[in-house]
């Protein structure tokens, strides 16, 4: 499978920093002399690619000013081979689009099953379930050998939990049953196995989720768990907490998204031995997000408290950041963010590099 390093789809408009590691795949297969034949995409807005279109979510973005920087300044539009990891909710998939890869992250999703329901999205287990079903699909299309094949050599990319963070301080009712610490043990727990492997975070938190066992168990060896960003340098966030921190990023929600990034870490580390045959790395999205935070003019940066839509402190979303949005500035590649949450298509540009070369390449 070749994608091509200059391709670039959004069919949601978000600026989805998996999908551009997918279409540059076939730089770091070139270093290391592997075969990838697909490429997965399971979790929220950064990985999502347009499925939320399709079930009539608010969640979207296939608007202006989203996608102005592609080519005919569609929102939908990709250059390449291979132009996008398709939505699999997309009705007129083809059947060469499922043997590459398809997306099933969903904008607005989460870990915690009450996340989903405040944008009417898809729950993170209800993508699972649809990976299943894709399985079934593409093995009547090519048997139960190449399927295996495929989904053995394929990576997956998973991207989940800010919404789940971000919703705790601002409207979730977890904030009355667990205080932070306990509710980033109650996440991880939905990556964990009680099968084969003991619960080491929350044990009486049991969620019918549990991604990594699922994949596994349905022929996954390569997955990449991306971690949080520093959520509280959001723009969004540092205007939600602008009375108290004077515009500066939130120290409790950074705490808040670093206590979840080590407990990724600490069940990598336990999963390892428990299945020999499973490729896991964690790719330091925070750790990326902080360098560019604090040195933004070493990467041609200079914008890194607002975004690029509108006044870039609110703006998300169809409600605020569209068409109609004043203020939104005319050059994006200045800018860390585009909107208040998402970041510019300069910005996972670089991170991809890091990605691809630091991580992906070395670990999986």
């Amino acid at each position: 499978m070749k994608f091509s390093a200059e391709s670039l789809i959004l069919r949601s408009g978000f600026c989805s920093l998996i999908i551009i590691i997918a279409q540059k795949c076939d730089y770091f297969l070139l270093v290391r002399g592997q075969k990838v034949p697909a490429v997965f995409v399971f979790g929220d807005s950064f990985g999502d690619t347009g499925n939320n279109e399709f079930f009539g979510s608010i969640a979207t973005s296939d608007f202006p000013p989203y996608g102005r920087d592609f080519k005919h300044h569609i929102p939908t539009e990709g250059l390449g081979i291979k132009e996008l990891l398709p939505p699999y909710l997309d009705p007129n998939l083809k059947a060469q689009d499922l043997l590459t890869g398809v997306c099933f992250a969903s904008a607005g999703s989460g870990l915690d099953n009450l996340t989903f329901q405040v944008l009417n999205v898809i729950p993170f287990g209800k993508q699972i379930e649809y990976f299943k079903e894709y399985r079934k699909t593409i093995t009547g299309l090519v048997g139960e050998e190449e399927t295996t094949t495929i989904i053995r050599e394929a990576i997956f990319f998973i991207t989940i939990g800010s919404n789940d963070i971000g919703y705790y301080f601002l409207v979730s009712p977890r904030r009355l049953q667990f205080n932070v610490q306990e509710y980033t043990d109650f996440l991880l727990n939905t990556y964990t196995v009680y099968i084969k492997f003991p619960i080491i975070f929350a044990p009486n938190s049991y969620i019918w989720v549990l991604i990594l066992q699922e994949l596994y168990n349905l022929g996954a060896t390569r997955i990449a768990l991306i971690n949080l960003p520093p959520l509280g340098c959001l723009p969004i966030e540092r205007t939600l907490t602008s009375l108290k921190n004077k515009g500066a990023c939130d120290v409790e929600r950074d705490e808040a998204a670093s206590g979840f990034n080590s407990g990724l870490n600490a069940m990598i580390d336990g999963l390892k031995p428990v299945f020999p045959t499973l490729k896991i790395a964690s790719l330091d999205y925070n750790n990326l997000i902080s360098e560019l935070i604090t040195n933004p003019s070493k990467y041609g940066l200079e914008v890194i408290a607002r975004g690029c839509c509108g006044t870039g402190t609110i703006e998300v979303l169809l409600f605020t950041c569209n068409q109609l949005s004043p203020f939104t500035c005319p050059d994006a590649s200045k800018y860390l963010f585009f909107d208040a949450v998402h970041l510019t298509q300069k910005a996972y540009q670089i991170i991809s590099n890091v990605f691809l070369t630091r991580y992906v390449a070395q670990h999986l």
